[in-house]
């Protein structure tokens, strides 16, 4: 299955102005992708492109604003620049003429802030090589790779390239399986997908298909179907599925469906514990009961995409939680990953969608702001089961082999 754009291992370029970033670029990329000048500070807001790197594979490279910008317009463009650290899997500094000063400790204390791995370029090496004692001090100091380039004939890319391959989390770009701990060959999954307003035409939903593909994957059996299916099927076939997994949103339907000896869970339940802070779900998902009159509850969508009169998080998930807590409570829903509309302070429970179409790196730091201030975090289905009384029943599958107490 081709990853959607967003799910790409996400790389940034940073550095300072006129040391060839932009060029660097066009190296590892080996065409004209971003705009090379003399003039210092060509680049302004990051940007992202979707590029093949060879002999590596699809990634999305992020070309950054100079970290030595100056004046007030000058400031947003850092702001902006150190905004991306938080969205990378890797990071590539770019410097020149054997000089780390204040601007490169900057990037290097907000890629360890984010706990971001990164490499250091020494770019224009045809006019200043690379110090031994420099690079050695470099290594050694921040635990990292120095290679040495030179963007006038790209001179040394294979290097570069194969240093991007060590430093990069495998975890950015190898995919682990889904629910491969929890079937065995054979198997036969039970996935249950409601056609609604929200079903787009003609196709299922991101996280429907990564299931599919999953089982297949794990040479087990995927039988797909709609809720209103799934009584006749069981009674009319005999089968006895070895796990079940349904749109979080009919979760009492598929309970009282699936006889209790079949291991039931939701489709965002299994990307909660994919990605995120899946300990931290669990802990913060039962933080529901304490909420209270004019409290603010923030979702955090992932995707933009079209709203209708069911959408999950704009209208079902804030009925459903005002209903089962009895509270006035406001809720904010940011989509994407723009800025929060409020201090991550004035809320008191923040509920993450599944988040197929992002990172894992980038779900678990829009998380890291929430969580660092002591504030519960859960996800859409986990929710969804807490409130509709099936949570113990919805994460049984995966801590039931654990001493966890949530059950």
């Amino acid at each position: 299955m081709k990853k959607g754009k967003e799910i790409k291992p996400h790389i940034g370029i940073y550095g300072r102005r006129n040391y060839g970033k932009s060029s660097f670029i066009n190296c590892i990329t080996r065409q004209a992708t971003a705009i090379v000048s003399n003039v210092a500070g060509t680049t302004t807001d990051p940007v992202k492109k979707s590029y093949e790197i060879t002999g590596f594979g699809p990634v999305i490279l992020v070309d950054t604003a100079g970290i030595d910008d100056e004046g007030d317009l000058g400031k947003q463009r850092i702001d902006k620049t150190l905004d991306t650290v938080k969205l990378i899997d890797l990071a590539i500094l770019v410097i020149t003429e054997n000089n780390f000063g204040d601007f490169e400790n900057l990037l290097v204390k907000e890629f360890k802030s984010y706990k971001t791995p990164f490499i250091i370029v020494h770019n224009k090496s045809d006019l200043v090589l690379l110090e031994k004692n420099f690079k050695q001090k470099l290594e050694k100091e921040h635990n990292t790779y120095v290679v040495e380039f030179s963007s006038l004939n790209c001179n040394n890319l294979e290097e570069v390239i194969k240093t991007i391959q060590k430093a990069i989390p495998d975890s950015s770009y190898k995919q682990p399986s889904l629910i491969g701990d929890l079937i065995n060959y054979g198997d036969i999954v039970l996935l249950i997908t409601p056609i609604d307003l929200e079903a787009p035409a003609g196709r299922l939903i991101l996280p429907q298909v990564q299931m599919i593909r999953d089982v297949l994957d794990n040479d087990a059996v995927a039988i797909v179907l709609k809720e209103r299916e799934v009584d006749a099927f069981l009674r009319k076939t005999g089968i006895k599925p070895d796990l079940a997994i349904t749109d979080s949103s009919i979760f009492l339907k598929a309970d009282a469906s699936v006889p209790k000896d079949i291991p039931l869970t939701g489709f965002s339940v299994v990307l909660a514990r994919l990605k995120g802070n899946f300990d931290k779900y669990l802990e913060g998902t039962p933080k529901i009961d304490n909420l209270k009159d004019g409290d603010n509850v923030l979702l955090l969508e992932s995707c933009t995409h079209h709203l209708s009169c069911e959408d999950i998080g704009r209208v079902k998930i804030p009925r459903w939680l005002t209903n089962y807590s009895g509270k006035n409570l406001n809720f904010d829903v940011v989509s994407g990953l723009d800025n929060l509309k409020r201090p991550i302070t004035d809320y008191s429970l923040v509920i993450q969608c599944g988040g197929c179409m992002i990172t894992s790196k980038q779900l678990v730091n829009r998380l890291k702001p929430a969580i660092d201030n002591g504030i519960p975090v859960t996800n859409y289905g986990m929710t969804i089961a807490y409130v509709q009384g099936v949570f113990n029943r919805a994460i049984e599958p995966f801590v039931k082999n654990k001493n966890i107490d949530y059950l």
